[in-house]
């Protein structure tokens, strides 16, 4: 499948080619550290270098792995310098050399149902394709993420999104993107980040994930010649397919696949044995977790497309931040004694030293390098550890994360859940957390859900937790609440069957709880320390009886304008309310009105002058 491209071929790059040139790139995560004084403009810097590239061996687009921002909601800063990389870079008046021949409407997510080169309101020379990643994929009732925006904008075209919704049942269909340049037909297939054992679980269920073909009309080449690169963005698992998606997951009619989120760069492409598709995971273009995997050199990679054959090439990445890694067993060194703190900072100088002085050597006396990026990962096993941060403050000015040069560890042989101390005690180490997930909690509670669907309970939670979005369950309930009303509308018309009563008290119930708050305000009146406003007009009303409060049960064939009527409440100003103890009764059985110590003014409550 890997065949050398005529120089002739390569060097054409227009015309009458059909050569299918693209750029390859994934985890560019914009705006990483952005608060960092030092390192905020690394993964601008790179982003601005794979342009360059892109515009040097001139391609025909790039194509982004997922993972293009950093943070779910990126912030003003981080969007601007985004979108003026790419109109400096994308817009212009190139022409485009290849066609998109598939139906666009159903394989690219924005309004205008086509690409953006071919939008006659904007000139675009280099188009840029990409799927989301598990940093920056669509959350919320609209399922909306960050790469919509630039996608609304015309400067990327955004595809690989799907929503699951909230029926219960997943399914996703994958329609390619079609291309054609000359003689060569490429059918681009990808998949934005999903929960991985969602996915997992959906990948091993006959029928839950349907790969569209597409149709072949007398003017369109056969199935079978089509060039098939499918781009994902998943956790890669070799062994266990629970957390994570294997390639033995995937269908054999591919020929490339494109793996995005891991971040070690093999881009060189591997055939996977008995499938007969190659795999090539470029690697991200920033340094975010100071590991062994992340101590290579950085590449994009380069594919050139003739035909049913391909040539890749990997480029280095020149404007990456060097990192420098190590790895330390205190055991083993001569030099350290476990009774002397002193030998263990003198040891651990001396392999910072050696690791700065390796960089040094490697960048030469060209221009104003970076500072590197340094991390000693130490094994402690029977020695105390030392203060990283007061270790980390000699290096200031010679590394570019003095914070955290060194981390510390314990091997596998000694962490035991039981270990003996020297006095004869036993210690014991807490064993890893059991990851207990929302199926499992319902399943074990035996909680039989009618609105609202587990599996976006457990998505909710992880939006919540990990994206940092306080109306990820709002977003939930008002989705799930919308889609039963629609589906109960459909099935029982005007009238509510019996079958469907559940469903009507469920829903009479989340209408209930959108006001829930205010109603216990409005129940607790006769509490001790309630605040009440003072006003004249208030002490009348309150005087007046109050009705019983409904129950979600009691609203079941009711309208929900009753409900929404009573969430209505006055607001005043905080300074006008003040705490009165509960009325004491005399001997009689009449209440004893107490006199109140403000009166109403002009701009709030005052105080009565005794």
């Amino acid at each position: 499948m890997v065949f050398e491209i005529s120089r002739e071929a390569a060097a054409g790059g227009g015309g009458s080619s059909s050569t299918l040139r693209i750029l390859v790139a994934t985890d560019c995560h914009l705006g990483y550290l952005e608060k960092d004084e030092l390192r905020r403009s690394d993964s601008f810097d790179t982003f601005e270098e794979i342009f360059s590239l892109a515009e040097q061996h001139k391609v025909d687009f790039v194509l982004l792995g997922g993972n293009l921002f950093h943070e779910n909601k990126p912030s003003r800063s981080t969007l601007v310098k985004t979108i003026e990389i790419l109109r400096r870079r994308c817009l212009g008046d190139r022409p485009v050399q290849f066609q998109v021949v598939s139906d666009q409407a159903t394989s690219l997510q924005n309004l205008f149902d086509r690409v953006n080169h071919e939008d006659p309101n904007i000139n675009v020379g280099l188009p840029v394709f990409t799927i989301h990643g598990d940093h920056d994929d669509p959350t919320g009732v609209d399922n909306m993420s960050a790469i919509d925006v630039l996608a609304s904008a015309g400067f990327v075209n955004y595809f690989g999104k799907v929503d699951l919704g909230s029926s219960g049942v997943d399914q996703i269909s994958l329609h390619p993107i079609l291309i054609k340049k000359g003689a060569t037909s490429v059918a681009l297939y990808g998949l934005g980040n999903v929960r991985d054992t969602r996915l997992s679980k959906m990948f091993q269920t006959p029928g839950a994930i349907k790969w569209m073909n597409h149709e072949s009309p007398e003017d369109m080449p056969l199935l079978s010649d089509w060039f098939n690169i499918m781009i994902l963005h998943q956790n890669r698992r070799t062994a266990s397919p629970d957390n994570g998606v294997t390639e033995y997951l995937l269908p054999h009619s591919l020929d490339l696949v494109i793996w995005g989120h891991e971040h070690e760069s093999i881009a060189d492409p591997w055939e996977v044995p008995g499938l007969g598709f190659h795999i090539t995971q470029p690697g991200s273009t920033i340094t975010t977790s100071l590991t062994s995997a992340e101590a290579t050199q950085k590449h994009v990679l380069l594919l050139e497309i003739k035909g049913m054959k391909y040539r890749p090439t990997k480029i280095p990445l020149k404007t990456v931040r060097p990192f420098e890694y190590a790895e330390v067993v205190l055991e083993e060194q001569e030099d350290v004694d476990p009774n002397d703190e002193w030998t263990v900072h003198a040891h651990l100088d001396k392999v910072v030293d050696n690791l700065i002085e390796k960089n040094n050597r490697k960048t030469g006396s060209g221009s104003e390098p970076k500072l590197p990026l340094v991390r000693i990962k130490v094994d402690y096993s029977g020695f105390s550890t030392i203060n990283p941060h007061r270790f980390g403050q000699k290096y200031v000015g010679k590394v570019a994360n003095p914070q955290d040069v060194i981390v510390f560890s314990r091997s596998a042989k000694r962490r035991q859940n039981t270990q003996v101390n020297t006095d004869g005690s036993e210690q014991i180490y807490p064993t890893e957390l059991d990851q207990c997930t929302v199926e499992a909690l319902v399943a074990e509670s035996n909680v039989k859900t009618q609105i609202l669907q587990v599996n976006d309970l457990h998505t909710a939670l992880h939006v919540f937790v990990k994206k940092d979005d306080n109306m990820a369950f709002h977003s939930c309930l008002q989705k799930n609440t919308e889609d039963a009303k629609a589906s109960a509308k459909g099935e029982t018309g005007s009238t509510p069957s019996s079958q469907n009563l559940p469903a009507s008290m469920a829903l009479s119930a989340f209408e209930e709880l959108k006001c829930s708050s205010d109603q216990v305000d409005q129940d607790t009146h006769d509490n001790s320390d309630e605040l009440v406003e003072t006003s004249s007009e208030d002490e009348e009303r309150r005087q007046l009886p109050r009705p019983v409060k409904r129950t979600a049960l009691a609203m079941v064939g009711g309208s929900a304008s009753s409900s929404s009527s009573s969430c209505s409440r006055r607001k005043t100003d905080l300074a006008s309310y003040r705490r009165i103890p509960p009325a004491k009764e005399e001997e009689d059985g009449r209440v004893k009105k107490r006199r109140s110590p403000h009166v109403a003014g002009r701009y709030g409550a005052v105080r009565r002058n005794r």
